[in-house]
């Protein structure tokens, strides 16, 4: 019988065991990548959100405003 495994779970068992060389290859490679990588980077960036503490997730969306604010990017009506 196969195995089932949620978008999540496979994501996670796939970087399991990467060294850090490894992972920051992984995140590269997806970055501007095509879309099928989007939601791994979600995966990862979960486990990321999910172990900082509140002031690193406090700059981490600093961030992401500051880039937003300074794209060429219009918000949708």
């Amino acid at each position: 019988m196969p195995i089932t495994m949620s978008l999540r779970e496979a994501v996670l068992h796939k970087i399991h065991g990467k060294s850090e060389s490894g992972m920051r290859d992984m995140i590269e490679g997806s970055i501007d990548a095509q879309e099928a990588a989007l939601p791994g980077l979600g995966v990862v960036f979960e486990v990321i959100w999910k172990n900082i503490d509140h002031t690193k997730q406090d700059e981490l969306v600093s961030v992401l405003q500051d880039q937003l604010e300074h794209s060429n990017l219009k918000p949708l009506k």
